[in-house]
């Protein structure tokens, strides 16, 4: 099932020094039998090229893919254009720590203020996300913005820029209901054929419409995985346990769900090994 536990869940564990990346890793692959891992760029705390080897060594070890690695501190938009340079500078040296770790996909968040983009931002963005989509495609992975802070939590701005990017290696990654619009349900939809992964919180997860997201993006043909994100930063072995299990329960359920509605109606019905077909004709 194609589940992942995004890094930021045991941020808690990580501010109590209660856990470490490696911990992560081991906890993804034995505790919540996951073949995936999610990770956030809080957890292994720097460039250096030893460390992110070793952590790659871990993935390999454990037989993880991958599947997101979420990028802070390196955000696009900053008004000070000395700023933009120096966090421009972070995210192409994060875009190699990728390469090195293996990622299948990569956010780095849009920066600036909840508002409609000025022409200067979207030129900025576009143009950043363009070189950054060059260079993942030419590694094999894809790049874009979750809609998360700022900029990004308006859905006409995340679409605008998706468009205009207009290259096969730019993904969003889709935080479920994460708007500041006030559409949360048409910004999801919005955005959904431009999703290269989702996050899942606590609210998705049992607000009562979390089968109804999955559909949604089933049907704008989305076929990647399913990030479940925890935020609370108390008890977050067991609380990630839970949301785990309601999304896959929820994944399970839509999935056979979908077989059914495909089985002939003739071969729907299973006969009881113990009664004749007579008796299970009457049953």
């Amino acid at each position: 099932m194609k589940t992942s536990v995004a890094g930021f869940s045991v941020h808690g564990l990580i501010a109590e020094n209660r856990i470490n990346v490696f911990g992560y890793l081991e906890s993804c692959r034995y505790r919540y039998a996951l073949r995936t891992a999610d990770l956030w760029s809080g957890q292994i705390g720097t460039r250096d090229e030893t460390v992110l080897r070793k952590v790659r060594d871990a993935l390999d070890e454990r037989e993880l893919t991958l599947v997101n690695y979420h990028v802070d501190g390196v955000h696009l938009w900053e008004d000070d254009s000395d700023r933009r340079e120096r966090n421009r500078q972070g995210a192409l040296a994060e875009l190699r720590a990728a390469v090195l770790l293996g990622a299948k996909t990569v956010r780095f968040d849009t920066g600036g203020k909840i508002a409609p983009m000025t022409t200067e931002q979207h030129d900025y963005l576009v143009t950043c996300y363009g070189e950054y989509c060059r260079f993942a495609h030419d590694h094999g992975f894809r790049v874009g913005a979750e809609n998360h802070w700022g900029l990004s939590l308006v859905a006409d701005n995340m679409e605008t820029i998706a468009r205009d990017v207009a290259h096969r290696a730019y993904g969003v990654l889709l935080h479920l209901g994460h708007w500041e619009d006030g559409d949360p349900e048409g910004g999801d939809k919005r955005l959904a054929p431009y999703a290269m992964h989702t996050h899942v919180d606590a609210a998705t997860t049992y607000g009562g419409n979390l089968a109804s997201k999955i559909q949604m993006l089933w049907e704008a043909d989305y076929s990647g995985y399913w990030g479940i994100e925890h935020h609370s930063g108390k008890n977050e072995y067991v609380e990630i346990a839970a949301q785990l299990a309601q999304v896959q329960r929820t994944l399970a359920f839509l999935q056979s769900k979908q077989a059914e509605n495909e089985t002939p109606t003739e071969a729907k019905k299973t006969l009881n090994p113990l009664l004749t077909p007579e008796q299970e004709s009457q049953a």
